[in-house]
């Protein structure tokens, strides 16, 4: 199959973009059949966004704590109770049970 270049418009910022015969030949061989919606930018700014986020795309909270074995400051992704010790990564590899 033969492909040309296309010009398509950003669904993010309205830019027009180039989607190159190149491109569309790669896409064709990951299988892919919908043509890209955002422009390179654009998709990269996505992707960045993405990166370092928790499952729901909101950032991970962390919270201070003071592990309850060695007395060290640590964090944890969970908001402590207080009915529970809580522990920082080393004292827990140590205390946990084995599997």
């Amino acid at each position: 199959m033969s492909f040309q270049d296309k010009k398509l418009q950003c669904a993010d910022c309205g830019a027009s973009f180039t989607f190159s015969a190149e491109d569309q030949e790669f896409f064709q061989s990951k299988g892919y059949v919908n043509e890209p919606k955002r422009c390179p930018s654009c998709r990269q700014a996505k992707k960045a966004d993405r990166s370092g986020k928790g499952s729901f795309g909101a950032p991970r909270q962390m919270f201070s704590v003071n592990c309850a074995e060695c007395g060290k400051a640590t964090e944890v992704p969970f908001q402590p109770r207080g009915d529970k010790p809580v522990y920082c990564s080393d004292c827990y590899r140590r205390l946990k049970p084995s599997r």
